[in-house]
């Protein structure tokens, strides 16, 4: 399977540079993956395609404020650092530039607004492809230190300033460990979550920390020869025993996002079945892969050539490729800020 078929035109104006200020008021693209057929709504519309019985499993990771900017002490030359994964013993895998000047440097120190160090970072190790390995020195908690230092760590294709840095943030994160939000899960409202339990609809929580391999395009022409990043996740027994029961008696298990579905079928290939499990998963999901976990996903609309447009694809079916051409005639709004669609 050649990555050239999932590419597609999108002009510049689709794609979505700030939030809505309503989440809930963006557009919804229902897919029928039995029918190929899709139509237009409103996103809080999803109410009327989740039936009491089903479970709406959504990804609680919250975003760090993982991008920090210090300098070379030796040099005075400046340095910007986002963190992607805690490798622990305060190690972090983390994305640098300029990386080449960094070479010979040993360290990089961060400072307040007052010129006090507040962090400083050891470089361990220099990766290809802007990766750095850095261990942390400070005084304190960690995280308490990023919200005095850090931004949030926007994706590439956005250049606006985000004002209100929660905008990037679900109103249910609570983990913190993400270099990119889950922004399937942007749309949703306390309140519309709340109609969806008086439904009778189950929602549930599980957690995989998003890292920025997922904006990387896919650079190979064969699919099946691309390297796909590693995230962690983690699954408690209540989630994994309410999926379970879910399936049992008849319902639809709903995945909020790839990084839900990657969770869930990661697990479910592990075990055959749903278990509280934690861990790191490189699963790569394209077309041709047997779904077991999942029933239907709501998901946005995706970069060209991207594993996340593979894994849309390979649970819909070919009319993604209609669905997409549709959404650009009628001029919904693409990326993480973007408008959002629901295959069932």
């Amino acid at each position: 399977m050649k990555t050239a078929d999932f590419d597609y035109d999108l002009p510049e104006e689709l794609i979505a540079q700030t939030p809505l200020k309503q989440r809930d008021t963006s557009r919804l693209l229902v897919v029928d993956k039995k029918s190929q057929t899709y139509t237009d709504h409103h996103f809080h519309d999803i109410i009327n395609y989740l039936n009491s019985g089903d479970t709406l499993v959504i990804n609680e990771t919250k975003v760090l404020p993982a991008r920090i900017f210090g300098q070379r002490p030796d040099t005075g030359g400046k340095a910007e650092v986002l963190l992607l994964k805690d490798l622990g013993d305060d190690i972090w895998e983390c994305l640098t530039r300029p990386q080449k000047r960094l070479k010979n440097a040993k360290e990089i120190v961060f400072t307040d607004k007052n010129s006090k160090t507040l962090l400083e970072a050891e470089i361990i190790k220099i990766l290809p492809d802007g990766i750095t390995h850095l261990k942390f020195h400070y005084q304190g908690i960690f995280l308490e230190i990023l919200e005095k230092l850090g931004t949030m760590p926007l994706p590439p294709y956005i250049h606006k300033e985000l004002k209100d840095q929660s905008r990037y943030q679900t109103v249910y994160a609570k983990n913190l460990g993400s270099a990119a939000a889950p922004t399937a899960g942007l749309h949703f409202t306390p309140e519309l979550l709340r109609e969806l339990e008086q439904k009778g609809v189950k929602i549930i929580k599980i957690t995989l920390h998003v890292g920025l391999g997922t904006f990387r395009p896919v650079q190979v022409d064969d699919v099946k020869n691309h390297q796909m990043h590693s995230e962690s996740y983690e699954i408690s027994a209540s989630a994994a025993d309410t999926i379970n029961k879910t399936k049992q008696n008849g319902g639809k298990i709903i995945a909020v996002g790839t990084t839900t579905v990657r969770t869930l079928e990661t697990v479910a290939e592990k075990y055959g079945k749903i278990k509280a499990d934690a861990g790191d998963t490189n699963i790569f999901i394209y077309p041709g892969y047997q779904f077991k976990a999942i029933d239907g996903l709501v998901t946005n609309f995706h970069l060209p050539k991207s594993t996340l447009l593979m894994l849309v694809t390979a649970f819909a079916g070919n009319v993604i490729k209609d669905a997409y051409a549709h959404a650009v005639a009628e001029k919904y709004r693409f990326f993480s800020f973007g408008d959002a669609m629901l295959i069932i």
